[in-house]
This record gives structure tokens, C-alpha cells and sequence, in this order.
């Protein structure tokens, strides 16, 4: 989609739609010097938000994501053997069920899974709930992102006025 379709869709301006880009909420790529973006991200943000964690999950496998355009086989491969680590350490269960799904991803290649990693999508945030990614992302990286994520939540952070905090605190 493009930045006016998002945007009609979304019920708001172009403006706001490359806002949410810029700041990592709705995906997008650039074709020809213009983003695009997939539907299913953009329908993501009509539903409910996702939750701090869910974002934060999100924000790693993106980076995740990254490493694994650059070299897809070494990670693909990482993600195969932690399935198989994951299935002996949990011989039955739910989690099985998730297992099962990152299995069917992993075969189908590697726009499968760059969509796994990335989308707002609800069967996405399911399926890196159980990530077979651990391990991916050295600390260091792992700490860049989430100081990354951290800092994206503090620009949205509004101060409260002394009024309300001094209500708030009243009530408490």
C-alpha cells in the first residue's frame, strides 16, 4: 500500500502515516523512493494497540530480522536447531503447537519468516511469543534495541500537569 491508501484506511493524514513509519510503528519498505507498506501492518493498527511487551518483542525480532537478510542460511539454521532443542526440553504441550508453526514458516523461505519477524499481524505476535530466534542478537545488539526502544517510548511520554499528579496522589 502506499502512504494515501494507509492513510485513508487508517482514517488519517499521509503526514501521520510516514510519522508512524519514521518511528518504527507500521513497517514499510521504499520502492523507488516511496514507502510502501503491507495491508495486514496497517490493519494491525486499527485493532487494539499491542501491549509494551508485545512491542518489545517486536522491536528484537525486527533487528532479528535484519541479520537474517544478511545471511539467511546461518540463521534459518540457528532457528532449526533451537526448534529441535525447544521439542526435546518440552516433549509435549502447547508449545508444541507454536513449534509446529515456526516449522511450517521456516520451510516455506525466507520472506516467510521476514514476515513472522515483522508484521503487526496477530498470528505474527503469537509466533514470536515463542521465538526459535533466541540466541540470535549478541547482548550487545540486544541492549542497542532496547535502549532504542526505551528512548521511542520517552519521545511519546507526556508530562503531566502538577494539578493531576498532585490528584493522583491524593487518591493513592
Amino acid at each position: 500500500m502506499t502512504t494515501g491508501e494507509a492513510a485513508v484506511l487508517l482514517r488519517s493524514s499521509r503526514a501521520h502515516v510516514v510519522d508512524l513509519c519514521l518511528r518504527g510503528l507500521l513497517p514499510y519498505v521504499t520502492i523507488n523512493g516511496q514507502r510502501r507498506m503491507r495491508r495486514c501492518d496497517v490493519e494491525a493498527l486499527m485493532r487494539p494497540a499491542m501491549s509494551r511487551e508485545q512491542l518489545r518483542i517486536l522491536w528484537l525480532h525486527r533487528a532479528i530480522a535484519g541479520k537474517l537478510v544478511r545471511d539467511p542460511r546461518a540463521l534459518v539454521a540457528a532457528a532449526q536447531i533451537n526448534l529441535r532443542r525447544l521439542r526435546r526440553t518440552h516433549p509435549e504441550g502447547r508449545a508444541w503447537e507454536w513449534l509446529d508453526r515456526w516449522d511450517a514458516v521456516l520451510d516455506e523461505g525466507v520472506e516467510a519468516v521476514l514476515e513472522a519477524l515483522t508484521s503487526s499481524a496477530e498470528y505474527a505476535i503469537e509466533l514470536r511469543a515463542n521465538s526459535p530466534f533466541a540466541g540470535v542478537l549478541t547482548e550487545g545488539e540486544r541492549r542497542q534495541v532496547l535502549a532504542a526502544f526505551a528512548q521511542s517510548r520517552q519521545d511519546r511520554a507526556r508530562p503531566m500537569r502538577p494539578e493531576v499528579f498532585e490528584r493522583v496522589l491524593r487518591t493513592v
